[in-house]
């Protein structure tokens, strides 16, 4: 019914596998169906399928067996099947499984089996998870959660080329803490990483989920603004800088320390470099700390 050379191949797949005949008797049980399920090969060789083994449910609970089973539902039609369900454990929980069912035709053409294989969601959803906390490490600043600067400078590269290809522009943004070195001289670094802290939830919490924050390096920061308009840039800037001004990270002994930030803002200018522009950003904000600290310059 199953040539012995493909029974050999399906051994050796991690995914379970099992081959039922016609009449939904198991006659081939795989080593990665052993692993996934519990049950050894001898425990469950010529047993029926829906005879208290897997127990397929969906995830309201529908038992399978008796009904809209993908296996069944191949052996009657011919067509291969797949679908999400939850797979009876020997030891009793449930698991995730993605199955798919396909049919086994004699040389009349006839469906004599149907092969099922199933995949263990976990491990799919492990590697998701892992590769999402992968690329939030690539891509975050470990004390401030926001963006770092290497996913800056890729942010900015992409905005360049979306402001080329449609002939349009956005606004920079470079924000940088007053008197930082101060506040780690009196108070030591561990309440530095606070202050940087608060600044940056202060700055992230006040921007559109359009636009971009990271820390560009050490107490400066860098904003990149969906706008046309520097009224607008200018606007928000010291929306941004009042808020910060208003923010105060309190010690254990209940004193508390206030955080101001220079800014300097300005738009992107067609044909020049991201590096021209950031530098401008940068200048327009040594230009506050200058004239005072606390204050904007956008132009």
């Amino acid at each position: 019914m199953l040539d012995q050379n493909y029974q050999d191949l399906l051994s050796y797949l991690y995914e379970g596998v099992y081959v039922v005949d016609k009449n939904r008797k198991i006659i081939f049980w795989n080593a990665g169906s052993e692993q996934i399920t519990g049950y050894k090969s001898e425990e469950v060789i010529n047993s029926m399928c829906y005879n208290n083994i897997l127990r397929h449910v969906t995830e309201d609970g529908k038992e399978l067996c008796f009904g809209g089973c993908p296996l069944h539902n191949t052996l009657e039609s011919g067509e291969i099947q797949e679908a999400n369900v939850y797979l009876h454990h020997k030891e009793g929980h449930r698991i995730p499984v993605r199955v798919k069912s396909i049919p086994v035709f004699d040389e009349n053409e006839k469906i004599v089996a149907a092969i099922e294989v199933f995949t263990d969601e976990r491990y799919n959803q492990e590697a998701f998870t892992e590769n999402r906390k992968l690329k939030e490490m690539l891509v975050t600043d470990p004390l401030t959660q926001i963006s770092n600067r290497r996913y800056l400078d890729f942010h900015l590269e992409g905005s360049k080329n979306e402001a080329v290809e449609f002939e349009t522009t956005f606004g920079l943004l470079f924000f940088d803490i007053d008197n930082f070195k101060e506040v780690n001289d009196t108070y030591g670094h561990d309440v530095g990483d606070e202050i940087l802290k608060l600044t940056a939830r202060t700055i992230a919490s006040n921007i559109r989920g359009e636009d971009k924050l990271g820390r560009w390096g050490g107490e400066e920061f860098l904003a990149v603004i969906k706008t046309d308009s520097l009224l607008v840039l200018k606007k928000l800037a010291n929306k941004l800088r009042i808020l910060v001004s208003k923010s105060v990270y309190e010690l254990p002994s209940g004193e508390e320390i206030k955080v101001t930030v220079s800014i300097g803002g300005t738009l992107y200018n067609k044909d020049e470099t991201v590096l021209e522009l950031v530098k401008r950003a940068d200048l327009y904000m040594y230009d506050s700390k200058q004239t005072g600290k606390n204050k904007v310059t956008v132009k």
